[in-house]
């Protein structure tokens, strides 16, 4: 299965507290220092990059750069409900596979997957649906939710 393996499939990674509390901190800013870090949860420098570097290596989390797209030149967004027939798991491989794929969920309802992409411009995201997406065995129909505005946007959760 590709993606980052979130998910109810995914075994759940037991954290004790601590490192939940490292999660919340990078969650809040992840250029914070690891010493910053140790000072907020009680332990040393060390102690905090070893745990860091295992969260990461076991797939807990990730430290990114989160960026506004139209600040970089892709002026469309859009969300594709796509329902499909045959194996889902397959064509969501195939649709990850895409460069302009940013996001790609199986659901239940009314799609039977949701993919968000990114684009420059309408131009970009017409070929993108007529020439790799519609295209793809599996896909039977979609439908698009153009972005007019992002709301919100936030990765600042928290942990339980």
């Amino acid at each position: 299965m590709s993606g980052n393996g979130r998910g109810a499939a995914a075994k759940p990674t037991h954290l004790d507290e601590v490192s939940k509390k490292i999660i919340e901190q990078l969650q809040v800013d992840g250029r914070r220092s690891y010493a910053e870090i140790g000072k907020a949860v009680g332990l040393s420098e060390a102690a905090v990059r070893q745990r860091v570097q295992k969260l990461t290596e076991a797939g807990v989390m990730q430290v990114v750069a989160v960026t506004d797209p139209m600040q970089l030149g892709f002026y469309r967004q859009a969300m594709i409900g796509i329902r499909a027939s045959g194996d889902t798991r397959i064509l969501a491989d195939k649709l990850a596979a895409i460069p302009a794929v940013d996001y790609v969920v199986l659901t239940a309802g009314s799609f039977d997957i949701l993919a968000e992409v990114v684009c420059e411009d309408d131009d970009e995201l017409i070929a993108l649906l007529n020439s790799q997406i519609r295209g793809l065995e599996g896909v039977n129909s979609t439908e698009t939710f153009v972005y007019l505005k992002l709301h919100k946007q936030l990765y600042n959760w928290g942990t339980r």
